[in-house]
């Protein structure tokens, strides 16, 4: 399993609980859902968790994680979803898209 990360601190906790639990499987890496740090083709399941909402080109993180995954591979994510198009004021509004 890799589990992917865009800081430091936050990988530095996942390799913290990874040790914890005694997971010897777990690689981290650093980087971009945008731009995965992970071979074409390589996975079975891609994992994500509030994350696809927080980027502003959705169509490129699609297009990503299509690239890593196998064949048949399959797509689990909990985030924000809209069925209508968003303004592009709302788009360009950094605000209303994080805490």
């Amino acid at each position: 399993m890799i589990g992917v990360d865009m800081t430091h601190e936050m990988l530095q906790r996942s390799c913290a609980a990874a040790t914890a639990m005694g997971l010897g499987n777990v690689e981290f890496r650093q980087g971009v859902v945008e731009d995965l740090p992970v071979e074409t083709g390589w996975a079975d399941v891609v994992i994500s968790n509030g994350v696809i909402n927080l980027c502003a080109d959705k169509r490129r993180v699609f297009d990503e994680i299509i690239r890593v995954l196998k064949p048949g591979g399959r797509l689990q994510f909990a985030d924000i979803a809209t069925g209508k198009a968003v303004p592009e004021a709302a788009i360009r509004n950094i605000d209303l898209w994080t805490d």
